[in-house]
């Protein structure tokens, strides 16, 4: 996942220290799946990788033809003209079909230093061609429940430890969704009601560095971006993601979806 997804000293020190009350400036790209398995494309192709000049970046998903949906972060202070979209490929950096963009919406709340409304919609240059490698994840509806204890699936390119190497094959791992209370007790008021979080209490199991701005999702319905946390799959500190119900207006505003 990437759990802090975005990682600084800071944070570091927080931790040790314990949770903090809000979370200091955040890194600009981390995320990954920690404690999964090597997944085919088929098995979430909604789930896209976002170029940053030709290379992995950050996660995403399909969510129309035409638009894609990722983290804020991943694409803050950054021209559409500098990202790609590669839809319908299991392996980082290969395969499938690039696309340009046409549009990129950050969410006008977003904000670097909390990663609130951690959000992004992205218009693609040309519709995609659907298919078994590269299919429409269904949105929810405004506002609706997110049920706390739901396995949850999550995707990505990201790391496979905490510092450790990316992975060439597409990952996956399924983690159970956590109260906001039970995030909060972790993170504190750092974790706001446009976030929502996932993650075992013993840890094990995550997304990490590169896992940035992919899906997690829920009954084939996508309910969370990757977004941040600290460190990968730690023990009392389950992975923060941004709230697609809670964001839900913002895709239908730019999207009309």
């Amino acid at each position: 996942m990437k759990m802090l997804k975005f990682i600084v000293l800071s944070l570091f020190v927080a931790y040790a220290v314990g949770a903090p009350q809000k979370r200091a400036a955040l890194p600009r790209l981390d995320g990954r799946i920690v404690g999964g398995e090597s997944i085919d494309i088929t098995d979430a192709a909604y789930q896209i990788s976002l170029l940053y000049f030709g290379s992995h970046y950050c996660g995403g998903s399909i969510i129309a033809e035409q638009w894609v949906v990722t983290a804020a972060h991943c694409t803050d202070g950054v021209g559409a003209s500098s990202f790609g979209v590669r839809s319908g490929s299991s392996i980082r950096n290969a395969g499938g079909t690039v696309s340009g963009l046409s549009g990129l919406y950050q969410h006008p709340n977003y904000d670097a230093d909390s990663a609130d409304s951690d959000i992004s919609v992205l218009q693609l240059s040309a519709p995609l061609t659907l298919s078994d490698s590269a299919a429409i994840i269904a949105l929810p509806t405004l506002n609706q429940a997110i049920p706390v204890g739901a396995d949850s699936f999550v995707t990505g390119w990201g790391r496979l430890s905490e510092g450790g190497i990316a992975p060439t094959q597409l990952q996956g791992v399924t983690v159970p969704t956590v109260s906001l209370a039970a995030c909060r007790a972790a993170y504190g008021a750092a974790v706001t009601d446009r976030m929502m979080c996932a993650g075992l209490p013993e840890g094990g199991r995550d997304a990490c560095q590169g896992d940035s701005g992919g899906p997690l999702v829920i009954d084939s319905v996508l309910i969370g971006l990757t977004s941040w946390g600290y460190g990968c799959a730690r023990p009392g500190f389950p992975g923060v993601y941004a709230n697609v119900p809670a964001l839900r207006d913002y895709i239908a505003t730019i999207a009309g979806l």
